[in-house]
């Protein structure tokens, strides 16, 4: 190694102690070699060497740390390194598909495309419904202001829009203030804003805030709308129900029992939300009730799509692609609208007459089981829920105690009465329990031990055979042939809950309504669990006349009176005859669903409508002899409160011969089905066979 020479490295104060005025930092020319240390590993080719003058040994500087107080430091980066190579994989890999939402989010936007909602049709393609123009605001959350006081600036601005409330100016001592009042609208809008989170994927969506927007409001919103940013105007569709509010024809009549029928549209909820799936979102609206609801996907249509580029603002700029919307189905009804109206003006009338409230009138075509008529009474106008009804409105209808918004002819669960004698005749003629000639002798009742069973005619009905029991109602007839009388055995309950359940009871009809009940047909089991009690010959007794614990609705009655009237076969009820298209082109006839036949012989059959004819001609249906066509009936009268006046029934088809339509006419506490139940359905069938 060659010698170092003599070189000065700094020039200063610094000084050996001894040597004032020695120049600091100097090394000397000597024999110094790297190996003459004990420890040369200590130093680096970055390290320096230098010896302190004016001492006559040699020091070294160099570093005073160890490289071992590195190893945290070295730790400590690795680690942050791995944070920082997971944190990136987690948003690039796990969050990325999240993410790129959100920035696609800044771009692009799809719009739906509300397509045409079906239109509702009479059996003679009368319009029932139409669609108008519903004027929706929406807040786009993520487009909104991000300063709080500015997005509260642009919610007042819109709450006085909306709400129709102006600037008040107030004068004061200090000065003129403008005070602006907050309407309803603000503070909806800031709670429904405060569930949301501003800056997520779900700030995305839009955010429903109010409907029926006035037109002049909406159209200043819209003109707007590049200086309103995150609010949107969107023009859906709203219902109007044209017989419920206006009148038909001139008449000064309504129809308010369209609404049990037709149903009305309202705001989706979240459980709509999620069983209809993607074709719907949260400003949609969708049928709640009737047909509106049972029928609300065909009636919907498929949505269109529009993809939009927006600024960063969220105005749009330009629409990239479009695809159009397919319009819902059109529905034609078996309804017949003006029998409808002329069933409910009748009706209405009788009800007023006879000082009661509650009715219900169904017609039926025998021959395929389609709904000609279906009144429910009272009713309501279903036009208020479909604008969007008050809670004070609404509390009227929850607090009327004759509950108009209740289809009680598809969900009132009433006592049968004597129309179930149509059951219990075809069922002990079927059974072989009696033939057409077996006879009894009604003389005013039944006596076991110490229970009476009356006839409702005091002295009864003389010698009865099965036309006679029908014609007259005669109890003891069906007490015989239901449960049985000293040696002669009747049908038992188990045979009569079988066939109570071929002929339709205890179960739902299945037609296309939303909220059909299945009444009730009683057995030993139930009584024993649900009373803690045995099963007496009476509540056979009583149910065999259509009394005690078994419950009908009026469509239950009138379908099993549909399969007595056609010769067995038991339909499922239907509302809707066809889908056509939205130019009114046929697509689909919706075919009669059979839900059995053949479970009772033809011939028994016309043994029970020959003493339905009966009565008509010589019974207690012996008003209908006026019509211009033949029919057939039976009354009933259901016993159901010892403080309230009974319902009264009845149930019949015409013309005899070739049946077209099954009338069933229940009134509530209206005390006898021959004094109202049978007027109500002469004078209807009067103006059907009249004007049909």
């Amino acid at each position: 190694m060659k010698k170092l020479k003599r070189k000065r490295f700094f020039q200063g104060d610094f000084s050996s102690p001894g040597e004032v005025g020695a120049d600091p930092f100097v090394i000397k020319e000597g024999d110094f070699k790297f190996g003459q240390l004990k420890d040369a590993s200590y130093y680096t080719d970055w390290t320096e060497h230098s010896f302190l003058s004016g001492n006559q040994h040699k020091e070294i500087v160099g570093r005073t740390f160890s490289l071992k107080k590195l190893l945290p430091i070295k730790i400590f980066i690795a680690v942050f390194i791995l944070i920082l190579a997971g944190r990136t994989a987690w948003l690039q890999v796990a969050r990325g598909a999240h993410y790129s939402g959100l920035a696609e989010g800044n771009r692009l936007r799809i719009e739906n495309i509300e397509p045409k909602r079906g239109i509702i049709y009479d059996v003679n393609d009368v319009p029932l419904v139409s669609n108008t123009a519903n004027f929706v605001l929406s807040l786009r959350p993520i487009d909104l202001p991000v300063d709080e006081l500015k997005r509260d600036e642009l919610l007042r601005y819109l709450s006085r829009v909306i709400d129709g409330l102006s600037e008040v100016s107030t004068d004061s001592s200090d000065a003129a203030l403008n005070l602006v009042i907050d309407g309803p609208s603000f503070q909806l809008m800031k709670d429904a804003l405060s569930k949301v989170k501003l800056r997520s994927l779900e700030a995305y969506q839009l955010l429903f805030i109010r409907d029926s927007i006035d037109y002049d409001k909406a159209m200043r919103l819209i003109l707007e709308r590049n200086t309103l940013p995150g609010v949107i105007i969107e023009t859906k569709i709203k219902r109007e129900y044209a017989y419920t509010a206006t009148k038909l024809d001139g008449s000064s009549a309504d129809l308010s029992s369209l609404a049990h029928i037709l149903g009305y549209t309202g705001k989706i909820t979240d459980e709509a939300l999620k069983r209809l799936g993607a074709q719907y979102s949260l400003i949609d609206y969708v049928g709640k009730t009737g047909l509106e609801y049972s029928w609300e996907k065909e009636l919907k249509g498929l949505n269109g799509s529009r993809d939009i580029e927006v600024d960063a603002l969220g105005r749009r700029k330009q629409v990239v692609s479009e695809e159009d919307p397919v319009a819902g189905y059109n529905l034609r009804l078996s309804l017949d609208i003006e029998l409808q109206q002329q069933a409910e003006l009748i009706t209405k009338a009788w009800l007023i007459k006879t000082k009661t409230a509650r009715a219900s009138v169904i017609i039926m075509n025998p021959n395929n089981g389609h709904i000609v008529t279906l009144i429910s009474l009272p009713a309501y106008d279903n036009n208020l829920f479909a604008q969007g009804i008050s809670q004070d409105d609404y509390d009227k209808f929850l607090n009327d105690k004759n509950h108009p918004l209740f289809n009680r002819s598809i969900s009132g669960e009433i006592p049968s009465g004597s129309t179930i004698k149509l059951v219990i005749a075809a069922a002990a003629l079927q059974e072989g329990i009696i033939s057409e000639n077996t006879s009894f002798l009604s003389n005013g009742g039944l006596s076991i031990g110490q229970w009476y069973f009356p006839d409702w005619k005091a002295g009864g009905h003389g010698t009865t055979n099965v036309r006679k029991a029908l014609a007259e109602s005669v109890n003891t007839f069906f007490y015989y042939i239901g449960g049985g009388y000293k040696d002669f055995v009747g049908l038992g309950l188990d045979r009569l809950v079988k066939y109570m359940h071929l002929f339709g009871l205890g179960e739902e009809t299945g037609i296309d309504l939303p909220g059909e009940s299945s009444g009730f047909v009683p057995t030993k089991e139930w009584k024993e669990e649900a009373k803690n009690e045995t099963w007496y010959i009476g509540d056979t007794y009583h149910i065999s006349i259509g009394q005690g614990d078994i419950l009908t609705t009026p469509l239950q009655v009138a379908n099993f009176t549909a399969a007595v009237a056609n010769g067995g076969i038991l339909y499922k009820p239907s509302i809707v005859s066809a889908l056509l298209d939205e130019h009114n082109n046929l697509v689909k006839n919706i075919q009669a669903s059979i839900i059995r036949q053949d479970f009772v012989d033809s011939y028994n059959l016309q043994i029970v409508r020959e003493g339905m004819r009966q009565a008509v001609t010589a019974g207690s249906a012996h008003n209908l002899g006026v019509l211009p066509v033949t029919s057939a009936g039976k009354t009933g009268t259901a016993q159901w409160s010892s403080k309230k006046a009974n319902h009264a029934w009845f149930t019949g088809f015409a013309p005899y011969e070739n049946p077209e339509i099954v009338i069933t006419v229940l009134v509530e506490e209206g005390d006898e089905g021959g004094t109202v139940a049978v007027p109500i359905a002469r004078e209807i069938m009067q103006w059907y066979f009249t004007n049909r």
